[in-house]
């Protein structure tokens, strides 16, 4: 394995971070040679999106240093864990295309040693069996604002600890009647140390280990010592153990050199915000619960954020990989539109699904004027001119065929560009038709269509004749029998845990719909692995699971790229609703909206813009079409903040000098990090007001910023001139972190980026109270 090193920008698959230049730090004063990091799931359940993006950081850090990445089972809890869960796991991560080699561990597999460190820590006075009941021992470590107190068998001496926990071990006693806690503080500010319990009494068979043991490690025990064991320089861990850290690094001081563990190197915690998904839940108690309840067709339900869903559904791995990407790492807890994750689906899908014809509600077409009998083959492009991929295929066409129901208005509203009596449309890649006759049953309800097709039209439009629109079709004498599962969100609410009652009261019943329809017979001849745009209803695969047998089962795996065309268009226009005097929050006003700009609102929230912005996108046109121009180079939800509030005036008086590409291009960098918002927005406001390139304003900007140098020298001058605001961030408080920030961009001048000087003061203050 090369020594690692630290990689130009071009070549990460990590955008740079405040992790990497911590690593890059690292690197350059010699305190690690080599990187490695781990990726330590719990065996519980089926690996999720959030795994995926976890997995993303800790072997995509460790593959841009040329370092390793372990894989390692957190198993300590045997209550839960199941070989079949480790299986998952490893399918799922080889799936995503991590590579660990021989480096496949279990936390299991240092029981024994793990006992050995406990007992060093009893023997060295650090640790203590406590015989308090479980509520005691909460009652007795205190709350944030009172100190704990010393349980009364703290203070036992090392001989009667090392026998009681022996015993422990052996099965002597009933679960609870003892624990194992370390002996560090119990009037210290952060909870955590207060006496950590280190090992609990369970007697539960391991799915590994059997009945061996009686006492099993608790993760805070468990976890940075195995990575001591395996020699991980950098654990990276998101933001909800910042305050077990501290646990983390009493363990590390206090065996290093000791047990078979080494002095130097030892491994260094770092903490990441959090990333959630809109729509979805990711708590493997709740996922347990839809798959239990028969909401979901198992693990692997296409529906479910686990990666096995995800995988049947037919996302292919390369845009979950660069979904994480785009999703970035911060310190911060961030909820990331659901639009993000579509738009990556769909970018890694455009450039290989090759275009077909299917109808998945059809209505019989009868072409009057075709020769009965007869069958031509038409020639039809596999993909469209922008993708730039050769290849095509023969579409047979006849006199009876196949077309969508929802593509016919008996009664058009205005603007209708689809199938009408009286009206001229295309078929695609075939010829211009006329409908003549909708033949009702005794309801009401259209049963056939009848018309006539112009023969003249194969390739150009008829003269003196308006056609409006183009739809797809397929010939009924060829037309392939087959199911189409169109998949929704599993939930009706962004935010399912946070919302009013249980998260089950919001899942969504419509989330999938099984409807049986036909195909164009050029797929059958195809790989089953073929992801399809089926055009103009979305990208779909066959079932892996459903479609065995030869049965063909579509899957519809996203729907195509949102055009942000004028909702409503296929409704008759409707007169705006009084809107109501009293002041109203934004899903009032939303009530009050005329029914087009409703479904406008609507269509903007469920691609995850905010209520306020689609508020205003929904009453004005003009603001609309620009963001609908964005969405071509990106997921709208990005964009819509800054149409609004940053464009919106110039917009709506007449157009914004600055085109949607280049919006777009400065709102990829500042994802990927390159420079921060208030960068950003500056570059924009000087676009506006005089022109030129908004990202290369932005990039102008960035370079005037400090030096990482100049900021770290700068830095140690803030810290240096309040020793007493220093000592009592160490010493717990760490609300004092915005003073820090504060002082630091004053003293710059401004010319500081706030995320670095963040970062830039937690090295330098966590360095000192080391």
């Amino acid at each position: 394995m090369p020594a690692s090193r630290i990689p130009p920008d071009s070549e990460r698959l990590v955008p740079p971070n405040f992790i990497t230049e911590i690593i890059d730090e690292d690197l350059r004063s010699g305190r690690y040679e080599t990187i490695v990091t781990r990726f330590p799931p719990e065996p519980n359940g089926f690996p999720h999106i959030g795994h995926a993006i976890a997995s993303f950081i800790d072997f995509g850090i460790a593959r841009d240093y040329r370092g390793r990445c372990h894989l390692r089972m957190d198993d300590t809890n045997p209550l839960t864990e199941e070989m079949r869960y480790v299986e998952a796991i490893r399918r799922d991560m080889a799936w995503l295309g991590w590579d660990w080699g021989e480096h496949f561990y279990f936390a299991s597999d240092y029981f024994d040693r793990l006992y050995e460190m406990a007992e060093q820590l009893i023997k060295e006075g650090k640790a203590y069996v406590d015989s308090l009941s479980e509520e005691e021992i909460r009652a007795y470590r205190g709350t944030a604002h009172e100190p704990g107190r010393p349980s009364p068998y703290r203070d036992r001496p090392v001989e009667e600890n090392l026998d009681l926990f022996r015993r422990m071990a052996a099965g002597e006693f009933e679960e609870g009647a003892h624990v194992l806690r370390a002996k560090i503080d119990m009037s210290a500010p952060n909870m955590k140390l207060r006496d950590p319990i280190l090992y609990r009494i369970l007697k539960a068979e391991h799915y590994r280990t059997g009945g061996r043991w009686k006492v099993y490690p608790m993760y805070d025990f468990a976890h940075p010592l195995s990575d001591y064991i395996e020699g991980v320089t950098h654990s990276l861990c998101s933001s909800e153990f910042i305050d077990n850290r501290a646990v983390y690094d009493w363990l590390v001081e206090n065996l290093a050199g000791k047990c078979g563990l080494p002095e130097w190197p030892r491994p260094k915690q770092i903490e990441f915000g959090r990333r959630s998904l809109e729509y979805t839940v990711v708590s493997k108690r709740k996922l347990i619960q839809l798959v239990e309840r028969g909401l979901v067709d198992g693990w692997d339900d296409p529906r479910l954020p686990t990666l096995a869903g995800l995988r049947r559904r037919g996302v292919r791995p390369q845009a979950l990989v660069a979904f994480a990407r785009k999703v970035g790492i911060s310190r911060t807890d961030r909820t990331v539109d659901i639009a993000l994750l579509e738009w990556a689906i769909r970018d890694d899908l455009n450039p290989i699904a090759p275009r077909v014809m299917a109808v998945t509600e059809p209505l019989r077409l009868v072409l009057t004027n075709y020769p009965e009998g007869k069958v031509e083959e038409l020639e039809a492009p596999y993909f469209p001119p922008d993708v730039g991929k050769p290849g095509s295929r023969k579409v047979p066409f006849g006199r009876e065929l196949w077309v969508e129901r929802s593509d016919f208005a008996l009664e058009p509203p205005k603007g209708w560009k689809r199938l009408a009596v009286g009206g001229h449309t295309r078929l695609r890649h075939a010829y211009v038709v006329r409908i003549d006759e909708a033949v009702t049953n005794d309801a009401g309800e259209v049963v056939e269509l009848r018309g006539v097709y112009l023969p003249d039209t194969l390739g150009r439009n008829p003269e003196g004749v308006k056609v409006k629109g183009a739809v797809h079709w397929v010939a009924a004498a060829r037309a392939v029998p087959a199911e189409f599962r169109l998949y929704d969100r599993l939930f009706k609410v962004p935010f399912p845990d946070a919302s009013e009652g249980s998260f089950l009261d919001h899942y969504n019943p419509d989330s999938l719909r099984v409807l049986q329809g036909y195909v164009e017979p050029s797929v059958t001849a195809d790989d089953p692995e073929t992801r399809y745009q089926f055009e103009r209803l979305g990208y779909f695969w066959r079932d892996p699971e459903l479609g065995r047998g030869g049965k063909l089962v579509w899957g519809r795996i996203i729907t195509l790229k949102d055009t942000w065309k004028k909702a409503g268009a296929q409704k008759q226009e409707a007169k705006r609703e009084p809107r109501p005097a009293k002041k109203a929050g934004p899903q009032d006003k939303a009530a009050a909206l005329a029914p087009e700009e409703r479904e406008v609102f609507e269509r903007c929230r469920h691609l995850g813009v905010g209520e306020a912005e689609a508020l205003q996108i929904a009453r004005d046109e003009r603001l609309r079409s620009y963001l609908e121009d964005c969405s071509a180079y990106g997921p709208p939800a990005l964009a819509a903040p800054w149409v609004v509030h940053v464009l919106g005036r110039a917009i709506r008086a007449g157009g914004a000098p600055v085109e949607p590409q280049a919006l777009m291009a400065l709102l990829a960098e500042l994802e990927k990090g390159a420079f921060d918002r208030r960068v950003a927005k500056q570059a924009l406001e000087e676009a506006l007001a005089s022109g030129g390139d908004p990202l290369e304003r932005a990039r102008a900007r960035a370079r005037d910023q400090l030096s990482a140098e100049a900021l770290a020298a700068l830095v140690r001058e803030v810290l240096a001139a309040h020793p007493d605001e220093v000592a009592a961030y160490r010493a717990g408080k760490r609300g004092l972190m915005g003073f820090f920030v504060g002082q630091v961009m004053r003293a710059s001048a401004g010319r500081a980026d706030p995320k670095q000087v963040q970062s830039v003061l937690s090295q330098q203050l966590d360095r000192g109270s080391a």
